[in-house]
């Protein structure tokens, strides 16, 4: 099986049972399991992802399983990337110590200039500080920069969040960064889920949700405050455009 081959591809978005795909051999397994992860395909990531332990624990937590995660993580060293997710699996069990892990793998990211743990753990500060808006801006404003000083894409999961925060605060900026945040984002991930309830599309989060595998932990914070669209915005989806 080459990396990410179409044939993989198209099975994985099609749905197809772990069965399916029969043996794979541990090299195959790698790859299908990342592949899985990024289609969001998370239980088939877990099963896959013997051998690749973020890719398992970010599946994890997918799915809600924030203890599994943690387990999965243990033997990892006290380097960004490990840290990222187990902040997030802290943050998942509603640990009191959640929010100085976050900003302990921010500084581990920050020292080993690692772009992608820098957003990952900015995205997740400014989830914890929704409650205030102000501050969680500023706290995703570092993911912000980051993606700008490097050139590298903007990060879906950072924008959804970005757009709640906004959103909190008035005016139609925060539904112009929900709706780029929904362009950025894969199908069946937690930013695409974000950003369509961010626009108040529930019903469609809610599908893309269930097809993703996700656990509600994913918008726990996104209840209170909720945003409201403009009021041309709700026309037109009560007319169907």
């Amino acid at each position: 099986m080459d990396h990410a081959s179409p044939a993989l591809r198209a099975a994985l978005e099609r749905g197809e049972p772990a069965h399916f795909f029969g043996e794979l051999t541990l090299e195959d397994s790698t790859e299908a399991a990342r592949l899985a992860q990024r289609l969001g395909r998370p239980r088939l990531a877990v099963l896959w992802a013997k051998s690749e332990p973020l890719t398992q624990a970010a599946a994890l937590l997918r799915l809600g399983e924030p203890e599994r995660a943690l387990v999965v993580l243990q033997p990892l060293p006290d380097t960004a990337r490990p840290s990222a997710l187990r902040a997030r699996a802290r943050w998942q069990l509603a640990d009191s110590q959640a929010e100085a892990t976050t900003q302990h793998a921010l500084t581990l990211a920050r020292q080993e200039g690692d772009v992608g743990a820098v957003i990952a753990a900015a995205t997740l500060r400014g989830e914890q500080l929704l409650p205030q808006p102000h501050a969680a801006l500023r706290a995703l404003a570092e993911g912000l920069k980051v993606t700008e000083a490097t050139g590298v894409p903007s990060d879906a999961h950072l924008l959804a969040v970005l757009a709640h925060a906004q959103l909190r605060l008035g005016g139609a900026k925060g539904l112009r960064m929900a709706e780029k945040a929904l362009d950025h984002s894969s199908p069946r991930s937690p930013a695409r889920v974000l950003a369509l309830l961010a626009l108040e599309r529930t019903a469609e989060a809610m599908r893309e949700a269930a097809d993703g595998e996700l656990a509600t932990v994913w918008w726990r914070e996104f209840g209170s405050g909720e945003p409201r669209a403009m009021p041309e915005q709700s026309a037109g989806r009560e007319t169907g455009q």
